[in-house]
């Protein structure tokens, strides 16, 4: 029974997957016939290459090729920054007690809670204010400091498993605050930082608000460049063009998924169970 309903659950899941790539892969006259879950008879990759780089939205006729090297160029730094600050919180608040620690550890929770919704004009006045609102760097900001509250409750929780007398020997053999960071914490910590990468790529490379909010059509991520194919009302509809552009948004977070899936349950598990 058990095996059963996993498997029923797993159609369930797998069966849009199944018609997108079945669409993506079939022209459009077989797509007019019906039959969205048959196999294609002629298998084209035209759709696909429409897709990439010459779909159009408006006057771009470039496909998703420039909305995806804006994502990597927002990516990137916004994965980097915001994992080498949480982790370094993390650090912070479990072995070097500061005054203030558990107000500023509390601030930050509650910030995770925050939509993000009430925080956009704000924000949208902030980055106008330092120059930086309508640039990659703006958008990079906004996602770096967004990721930080959970980013930082992971890192704290998995730092605060490690064995203390660990910590405790390096600081009687005279290391310091980044000595034992560098030398002990990060050989330790590779399950928590490939979550933390993991949990970032998805959310950043999927986002499509902040995408749309801070950022000009010039460098729109990829989300908005697909959100503007599928959403087109320029010519005919193509179904097989809207599937192909969907699939290939969401290859790089399901490849980075799928490569470190061991890593990603071991680390999630061990950063979750304290508090």
């Amino acid at each position: 029974m058990l095996y059963g309903t996993l498997f029923i659950v797993c159609i369930y899941y797998i069966l849009p997957l199944w018609v997108m790539v079945m669409t993506s892969l079939k022209g459009m006259p077989e797509i007019r016939v019906g039959n969205i879950f048959a196999p294609p008879v002629e298998i084209t990759f035209e759709p696909w290459v429409k897709a990439w780089s010459e779909a159009c939205t408006g006057l771009n006729c470039d496909g998703l090729s420039r909305g995806f090297w804006n994502s990597v160029r927002i990516l990137v730094p916004s994965v980097i920054l915001s994992i080498a600050v949480a982790s370094v919180n993390g650090y912070a608040l479990v072995n070097w007690r500061f005054k203030g620690a558990d107000v500023f550890f509390t601030i930050l929770i509650f910030g995770s809670f925050i939509p993000y919704q009430v925080m956009l004009y704000p924000i949208v006045i902030l980055l106008r204010e330092m120059g930086i609102y309508g640039t990659l760097s703006g958008l990079v900001l906004v996602h770096t400091i967004f990721g930080m509250p959970i980013l930082t409750l992971l890192f704290r929780n998995y730092f605060s498993s490690l064995p203390e007398e660990l910590f405790k020997a390096a600081r009687v053999d005279g290391a310091g605050f980044w000595a034992i960071y560098f030398r002990i914490m990060l050989p330790m910590s590779m399950p928590i930082f490939v979550v933390a990468v993991i949990l970032q790529v998805t959310g950043i490379w999927n986002d499509f608000l902040f995408g749309v909010v801070f950022t000009k059509p010039d460098i729109y991520p990829m989300t908005v460049q697909l959100n503007n194919i599928v959403n087109s009302v320029q010519g005919v509809k193509e179904y097989n063009v809207n599937m192909a552009a969907t699939l290939l948004t969401g290859l790089v977070p399901l490849t980075i998924y799928f490569i470190s899936g061991k890593l990603f349950v071991r680390g999630i598990a061990a950063g979750a169970v304290k508090g």
